[in-house]
């Protein structure tokens, strides 16, 4: 299990979460729905545990395959279902962004196994109904298999 507390520490709504190591993060949400904005929304960390999980994959085997990254980047997009409660999460777009002495096959190919055998959360959005496409793009240049 991994142990998260929430505390209230800005407004009615905004909470800092801390894990058993003392590391933290702010959820809120908007002005316009009674929070003060001050920290992510509860769905748009699924999205930041997403890319935070596919990065460590797509770094993890790009060093193992002796790619040398200077710069990575990771972008998401999402759209949730519509006129729904609760409304999860249907459709998920990522792009890698990476630099570097990078063969274009290689880093598809982690991004691809990243999120179709290794993410976690990836699977977890999965097995909710989420469609996830991801794009490529090395040193500039979008790479399509």
């Amino acid at each position: 299990m991994a142990l998260i507390t929430a505390t209230q520490t800005h407004g009615d709504y905004g909470l800092t979460l801390t894990d058993t190591a003392g590391n933290g993060m702010n959820i809120d949400i908007p002005v316009d729905q009674g929070g003060t904005g001050k920290g992510m929304r509860p769905m748009q960390t699924m999205l930041a545990a997403l890319i935070g999980c596919s990065s460590v994959d797509v770094i993890s085997i790009l060093k193992k395959q002796r790619q040398e990254v200077t710069s990575f980047r990771m972008e998401v997009d999402g759209q949730r279902e519509q006129g729904k409660e609760p409304s999860v999460w249907e459709a998920v777009a990522l792009t890698f962004l990476l630099e570097g002495t990078v063969e274009p096959g290689k880093a598809y190919r982690a991004a691809e196994l990243s999120i179709n055998k290794y993410c976690s959360v990836a699977e977890t959005l999965r097995r909710a109904g989420a469609s996830i496409k991801f794009t490529v793009i090395v040193n500039g240049q979008t790479y399509q298999p």
